[in-house]
């Protein structure tokens, strides 16, 4: 008597009416692979934070809030200090970073900034931004008769430290922290036209406070370029075309440059990622 051979695919048995499927188990990834603190990332992350948040803390102190906050600058800096707290707190506990359009997309508007302030406004002079009208304004850089003034003036005692905070050393913290700590993505060209969208937003408001202020109103227009009142529309547009192209640019240049920096990170066995 033969045995009949063993087929090689044996089929599924059907399913029996009635009983309940078996419940999958699901591992963890962190019960496979340890996770990876970065104690010294996390550290540097919270002082960035906190001095961004100290810088702005002082500049509310020295005049009305919602005038304060109407400045670009001012915004930037709560969204680094937002941004750089959530990512500490991710460094520390181990969790998954932020995506990188959103740390991204800060180093970028954080240096827009600080272009700003420092070609921009003060010509790369030691004089730093004021936060409101003061009476020692100097003419805009390039600005001719008749052209209007920039709030530009050079600070004494106390004020000085916060513009220094945010004008200078916090965008130089946030170029060091993507240089240092933060794996390349790398991002897309296409997130260079999508990190517009704040600027042009901001263009927007800015125009359209000017507008509604009262005429006249030293704080109408909050920077030279953008003074429709000294400049009329059709300069004032001009000028942010080329900002606004400049900024592209700019973006492009950081995609670029996170395909070609190497990875900060390295993980090593048995001891904690910084």
């Amino acid at each position: 008597m033969t045995t009949p051979p063993i087929p090689r695919d044996i089929p599924d048995l059907p399913a029996i009416p009635g009983m309940p499927a078996p419940l999958q188990s699901v591992v963890p990834a962190s019960a496979v692979v340890a996770p990876n603190r970065r104690p010294v990332a996390a550290a540097f992350r919270l002082m960035v934070a906190l001095t961004a948040a100290a810088g702005v803390g002082v500049e509310l102190l020295l005049g009305s809030p919602l005038h304060v906050l109407s400045y670009f600058m001012i915004q930037t800096g709560v969204l680094v200090a937002v941004v750089f707290a959530s990512s500490a707190s991710r460094a520390w506990t181990a969790r998954r970073p932020l995506p990188p359009r959103v740390t991204g997309g800060t180093l970028l508007y954080i240096s827009i900034a600080a272009l700003i302030s420092h070609v921009i406004l003060t010509g790369g002079s030691t004089a730093f931004l004021t936060m409101g009208p003061t009476p020692a304004t100097v003419p805009a850089p390039g600005a001719g008769p008749g052209t209007g003034t920039a709030e530009v003036a050079t600070l004494a005692g106390w004020p000085a430290p916060a513009n220094l905070l945010l004008h200078t050393l916090l965008p130089l913290a946030v170029v060091a922290d993507w240089l240092l700590f933060t794996r390349p993505a790398p991002l897309r060209p296409a997130l260079a036209a999508t990190w517009l969208l704040y600027p042009l937003a901001y263009l927007a408001f800015t125009l359209a406070r000017g507008f509604l202020l009262p005429d006249g109103s030293s704080a109408s227009y909050l920077y030279p370029f953008l003074d429709v009142n000294q400049q009329g529309y059709k300069s004032v547009l001009a000028n942010a075309l080329l900002i606004g192209l400049a900024c592209y640019a700019l973006g492009l240049l950081l995609v670029a440059l996170d395909h070609l920096r190497p990875n900060p990170v390295r993980p090593r066995r048995g001891r904690l990622d910084w």
